[in-house]
């Protein structure tokens, strides 16, 4: 989706970029280790934020699932609180990958698959209520809006944030068995591209302009990293957050049941953040563009900084703040609509000027 969206805009970079380049030329008084950096970026991208995330989704997968069984077998109040707990947690990892949602977590529509939301309620009633079967292979055969993290939201929180273990029904255990188990085998097989078989998606990346089949240039892996923080940035900003906001429509917002859509916001911008800054002392986009333009850097670090506190004056939860703390909600989308504009106008000509390999 947001690879997509990135093709109609290559056009118009590529004239910013021309013009950024009249205005800002490389410091060639040491030597240059631009295209050692580049690389660097790619290989700590892949190994140090692409890979771990992905395997620590797998882990958080799994224990909702060990949760939800847990809660099938004794529906106790304790139970259905972890298994909360569990899906907020799994919740966090998840929204922090959306930072680079690109290759096979679009490419096999993994990210639909688990995050269609809103949830219809009324059809997922409708199912629950009938006779269909709802094993794991008939999960996997419903529609995206049923399956994944909102209908079991929808569940194990309930439309008020407050079902008691006690208001489970055996179709709804069922239904949770299954659809977690789903989530599981979702988790699993995205990392599994990114690390299994004869050509991994992460070799594919740090190969890029060396022999790799997906990217024939450095710079379309970089156009595919940096095209998805501008998407995850423009998606909370201008969708997530704008269409319940403008609507004043609680029912669509993200994660309603769970009071959990503006943690869930937030969480895709620290996505956005480690993507750019490197995790645990790697390289990151920073340093590439540290190297050649320092205020574009400075610049591009604080108005993160600033996107992601906005979200800690919206204290109340999301569904009740489009009503409520218009004001701060109006500020956040304010910062990330600056950010966004910085990401199209500013960081993407840089990939075009700048990596030529």
């Amino acid at each position: 989706m947001i690879q997509n969206q990135l093709k109609n805009r290559f056009a118009k970079i590529i004239i910013v970029a021309i013009l950024f380049a009249g205005c800002h030329k490389a410091d060639t008084s040491t030597p240059d280790t631009f295209p050692t950096t580049e690389q660097t970026v790619l290989n700590d991208f892949a190994d140090n934020i692409a890979v771990p995330q992905y395997a620590d989704l797998q882990a958080a997968a799994l224990d909702l699932n060990t949760k939800i069984t847990a809660l099938n077998t004794d529906a106790t109040d304790a139970n259905i609180e972890a298994a909360r707990t569990s899906w907020k947690s799994l919740r966090t990892v998840w929204e922090q990958c959306e930072g680079f949602l690109f290759g096979p977590v679009e490419d096999n529509e993994y990210d639909p698959q688990m995050d269609t939301w809103p949830t219809d309620a009324n059809q997922f009633d409708s199912l629950l209520n009938s006779s269909n079967a709802l094993e794991l292979s008939d999960i996997e055969n419903l529609p995206y809006s049923l399956r994944g993290f909102h209908p079991i939201e929808y569940l194990i929180f309930g439309e008020d944030a407050n079902k008691s273990a006690a208001e489970l029904t055996d179709r709804q255990k069922q239904y949770m068995m299954s659809a977690s188990a789903d989530v599981v085998n979702i988790c699993n097989s995205l990392y599994s591209s990114w690390t299994e078989g004869s050509t991994t998606f992460s070799q594919q990346l740090k190969t890029a302009g060396n022999g790799s089949t997906v990217y024939e240039t450095k710079q379309e892996a970089f156009n595919a990293i940096v095209g998805a923080m501008q998407g995850i940035c423009e998606e909370v900003g201008d969708g997530k957050m704008k269409e319940p906001y403008e609507a004043q429509n609680p029912n669509i917002v993200e994660s309603p049941y769970s009071n959990n859509s503006t943690t869930d916001f937030k969480n895709n911008i620290i996505g956005l953040q480690t993507v750019y800054l490197g995790k645990n002392g790697s390289t990151g986009i920073t340093n590439l563009v540290s190297e050649r333009n320092k205020s574009l850097d400075t610049k591009i670090r604080s108005q993160i900084a600033a996107a992601i506190s906005s979200f800690d004056n919206i204290t109340i939860p999301f569904e009740e703040a489009i009503i409520n703390q218009r004001t701060q909600v109006q500020q956040t989308m304010t910062a990330l609509n600056s950010l966004n504009e910085t990401i199209e106008e500013e960081l993407m000509p840089f990939i075009i000027q700048y990596v030529q390999d």
